[in-house]
């Protein structure tokens, strides 16, 4: 490499120092939930509920339809958050306040975005810091199908495992 060539390495999540309260990260690309990532999901996680894997059962069902199982929903949100919020978390400290407000049904195509609530440094872990977010799901109509809010510990620029 020439003396005048740099070298940039992608980021992924942020430093407890680059978030700022008040902040929405809007998490892109949107995931297209298939029907196959609904029966796999469900069985892998043993939740054998008839609303995820058996049509006629579904079909019969208030919806028409088979319903998307609602861990595979906040799985997959809480995985949309990583790249601008929690890439760099040592931990998670915890959910809260995790509600279900819509349906999902198998062909929905879902995003996420996440508002930065409070931080607040560690008073037992010096470079690191406390970060609350919440994260709404939302269907591509704009509904809002999924929120909670999360507790990470992220590092400060200079303290985190590849600086």
């Amino acid at each position: 490499m020439s003396e005048t060539q740099n070298r940039v390495r992608q980021q992924i999540g942020r430093y407890f120092d680059e978030l700022t309260v008040g902040d929405i990260y809007e998490h892109r690309p949107g995931r297209t939930i298939t029907e196959a990532d609904n029966i796999q999901f469900s069985l892998l996680t043993l939740n054998n509920h008839p609303m995820h894997c058996d049509a006629s059962y579904g079909r019969a069902s208030e919806f028409g339809n088979n319903l998307v199982n609602s861990g595979l929903t906040l799985a997959i949100v809480l995985g949309m958050t990583v790249g601008d919020i929690s890439g760099k978390a040592i931990a998670n400290l915890g959910w809260n306040e995790i509600k279900l407000t819509a349906p999902i049904f198998p062909g929905d195509t879902i995003y996420a975005e996440t508002e930065v609530l409070s931080k607040r440094e560690s008073k037992s872990r010096p470079g690191q810091g406390i970060v609350v977010t919440r994260t709404t799901g939302l269907k591509e109509d704009g509904t809002v199908f999924l929120t909670f809010e999360r507790s990470s510990l992220i590092p400060a620029r200079g303290h985190a495992v590849d600086d």
